[in-house]
């Protein structure tokens, strides 16, 4: 007898968009909760200081279907004060527009190429720069990223093969934009946020980190996880260590832009089907609260934001 071969989930699968709609449904109700702690006086251990330019990314899943968001909000006493005329209006409208333009890119026909493009036409109308080595993964059960990507900035050395989106893809679309060159880079604070790499195999010679090792194949076995999910710190940040040195685990690191500079983010998780697109994160700003001098006037990128 013939052994069947599972098919894979595609959002045609009966079930599939409530599960992806349910997962971004939580990740947007936490959003709400922390932008709202986004206020002066604030301790940095639970959000920001006051004039901070706050970016703010999560995820959930339901039964492994993905909603993931990321959101830049100016700190300020009122929330609804407009944000004066300066950089930090110019890299947050430029983040917000482009992540803007770039939905209405994704639908049969058009390209990944396209929404590059798109995003650098955006970020020069207001005099920033797209960050460096940043990729919109696509999204499947218990795949956080996939190989069809959209490049945040190409440039010499990085570069990916031009695709068209097709029906029943599903895109973390992650627009990041800086007030500087774009280039960031790895800072010194310690690492948190890792992933299992699962290619990877090796049998680890200590207690510790074989018990911590177990548990992420038991707890997070595919999606990234924080080292504050464990319920003893000090042995996990043990067992990183050696999962570490035998390439067992992908570090998140944290970067960092030059001083001084500005960086806004902006990430939904958007359904492609026939009918059109769903997104199934992400909260909108009110885009008049942001004052700035420079302003978008390609014909191409206005038909797509009207």
């Amino acid at each position: 007898m013939e052994e069947q071969v599972p098919q894979e989930e595609t959002l045609a699968t009966p079930g599939v968009i409530d599960k992806y709609q349910a997962a971004g449904k939580v990740a947007n109700i936490v959003l709400e909760g922390v932008i709202a702690r986004c206020v002066p006086g604030a301790r940095i251990y639970d959000i920001c200081l006051w004039g901070d330019v706050a970016k703010i990314q999560l995820g959930a899943h339901i039964d492994g279907y993905i909603g993931i968001v990321a959101h830049t909000v100016v700190v300020s006493a009122d929330p609804k004060k407009p944000v004066e005329a300066d950089r930090k209006s110019d890299v947050v409208l430029a983040a917000y527009n482009a992540l803007q333009a770039s939905l209405r890119l994704l639908k049969p026909g058009s390209t990944n190429a396209q929404v590059t493009e798109t995003i650098g036409k955006i970020a020069a109308a207001y005099k920033v720069n797209p960050l460096e080595g940043v990729l919109s993964h696509e999204l499947k059960k218990h795949l956080i990223d996939g190989n069809s990507v959209i490049i945040n900035k190409e440039t010499f050395d990085q570069r990916v093969e031009e695709a068209e989106f097709q029906v029943n893809q599903v895109f973390a679309l992650d627009i990041i934009i800086t007030t500087g060159e774009g280039k960031p880079k790895e800072s010194d604070l310690r690492t948190t946020v890792y992933k299992r790499a699962l290619e990877r195999t090796y049998t680890l010679k200590t207690k510790n980190a074989r018990a911590f090792f177990s548990e992420v194949n038991e707890k997070f076995p595919t999606l990234a996880f924080s080292l504050r999910s464990f319920t003893d710190e000090i042995g996990a940040k043990v067992g990183v260590s050696e999962c570490m040195k035998h390439d067992l685990l992908n570090p998140y690191p944290i970067l960092v832009e030059k001083t001084g500079e500005f960086v806004a983010h902006f990430q939904w998780t958007v359904l492609i089907l026939k009918g059109g697109t769903i997104c199934t994160t992400g909260l909108p700003i009110n885009v008049d609260q942001y004052k700035t001098q420079n302003k978008i006037e390609d014909a191409g990128v206005l038909e797509l934001l009207t």
